[in-house]
């Protein structure tokens, strides 16, 4: 392993463990083996990590802190239980959140309640299947109370991917 390839794995660690923490982090790189970064031509950062050809994390220059992607979304629903970094809507509006709709806080029926606003979210239903991946709107206190607004912003719902 070149010495490059090491310490961009530290700092996408890193990054990882303070955005989602360490059990996440742990899962996200469970093959150590089989992750590759790319960087950005122009600049030279990091911008996509993947695991064999499937994408993990796009890491986002303006903030510095990563995306999931429904790969790694299914990966930590897989290994941790609800609602560890999810939010659980109504079964019954599945269809619309998988299209790419944004989650209304009057469907949210438990959110993990270490979320903060602009943190990623894996949207899933009542029988812990995976929907979409989004970003926290509002604070975790709001989603709980409002009955009306957004909640959370998806960014990409399981039928507008080519794959996950």
């Amino acid at each position: 392993m070149s010495i490059k390839l090491l310490l961009g794995l530290r700092k996408i660690k890193a990054i990882s463990d303070y955005q989602f923490d360490t059990e996440i982090t742990d899962i996200i790189f469970d093959d150590f083996e089989n992750i590759r970064i790319e960087h950005s031509k122009n600049t030279g950062k990091i911008k996509h990590i993947y695991n064999r050809d499937n994408l993990i994390l796009t890491l986002r220059p303006t903030v510095g802190f990563f995306t999931l992607s429904l790969f790694s979304a299914k990966k930590i629903i897989e290994k941790t239980r609800a609602p560890k970094l999810r939010a659980v809507v109504l079964t019954e509006i599945s269809e619309f959140i998988k299209k790419g709709r944004n989650v209304f806080c009057k469907h949210v029926i438990a959110i993990d309640e270490n979320l903060r606003p602009m943190d990623e979210v894996i949207v899933v239903n009542q029988e812990d299947d995976l929907l979409a991946i989004g970003k926290l709107k509002i604070p975790v206190s709001y989603v709980k109370t409002f009955k009306s607004g957004v909640a959370i912003k998806i960014r990409k719902g399981i039928y507008n991917s080519k794959s996950y």
